[in-house]
Formats: C-alpha cells, sequence, structure tokens
C-alpha cells in the first residue's frame, strides 16, 4: 500500500508556521512527528506553528540543550524533542523517553535519527530543507493513520 505524501513551498516563516497549524489541527493524541532537515531549515519554527494553532500562547524556545519542552495543553501534551546535542542514547534512557509516547501526547522529534535504536516509527515524516528563497517542504505519511490525517489537511 502506498502513503500520502504532499510536497509543497514556503517562502516565508508565516507560511512555513500556517502549515505547521494545519498539520496540527490535522493530527490525533499518540501521534509521532519525525522533523527532518538541515541546521537552521526551520524545525523549531514549524514546531512554533504547531503549538500556536492547538493554543500554546507562550514562547517555545529549541529544547537543544534540555533535549525536551513538554507544553500542557487543554486537550492534550506536546513532547517537542531536539536531539540535536545528544551524544549517548542512554541519556534518553535516563529521561525515561518510552513515558512520553503516550496515547495522549504528541511528539515532535527534531533530529530522530540521534535516537533512532529508542524511538518509535513515526506516524508522520516531515522534510524541511532549504529551496531558493524558502523552504521545501515535505510531509509522508507511514502509515494508514498518518494517511488519514494528511488527507484532511487544508492546502
Amino acid at each position: 500500500m502506498s502513503y500520502t505524501i504532499i510536497k509543497t513551498t514556503c517562502t516565508t516563516e508565516q507560511d512555513l508556521q500556517q502549515l505547521a497549524g494545519k498539520l496540527a489541527r490535522a493530527v490525533r493524541a499518540g501521534t509521532v512527528i519525525f522533523l527532518h532537515g538541515p541546521l537552521g531549515a526551520g524545525k523549531t519554527t514549524f514546531s512554533r506553528g504547531f503549538l500556536a494553532a492547538l493554543g500554546h500562547n507562550g514562547k517555545v524556545k529549541s529544547p537543544t540543550y534540555t533535549l525536551l519542552e513538554q507544553y500542557q495543553l487543554p486537550n492534550m501534551t506536546i513532547n517537542h524533542f531536539d536531539l540535536y546535542r545528544l551524544i549517548d542514547e542512554e541519556e534518553l534512557e535516563q529521561i525515561g523517553i518510552r513515558d512520553y509516547f503516550s496515547p495522549g501526547a504528541v511528539c515532535l522529534i527534531e533530529w530522530p535519527e540521534k535516537g533512532a535504536g529508542l524511538l518509535p516509527t513515526p506516524d508522520i515524516q516531515c522534510e524541511i530543507d532549504f529551496a531558493n528563497e524558502g523552504r521545501a517542504i515535505t510531509l509522508a505519511a507511514c502509515n494508514e493513520r498518518a494517511n488519514e490525517m494528511l488527507a484532511n489537511l487544508d492546502l
């Protein structure tokens, strides 16, 4: 079976945040999203737009040094991971990584390849890359559940 792949471009930071907001409104609790892309491509900006669309009004900082920022929202918890500085997978064991993948949470994971041995299979892969004046975005469903979520995106 083939799954949905969406390719689009965003020319501004606001466009990227709006796209993330559309995805946020389509996902359900229990979703795992891997955020791929080079340093500075906009993974944290994407996460800001995602959280804002779900009602978060505060700051969204990159969890580069803390590995995790957790946001309690009215309908779900968002766990935002940044594994860029991860040296050893043991660090993930120490923070109890498996406990964050609960049915009531959405997990956004930047640099997921650094924790590949301990992370679950994602529902959605999001690739953000530099493209001319903006960003090229690819959203790929990894299962039927995610296929349904991406089908509901209003692009």
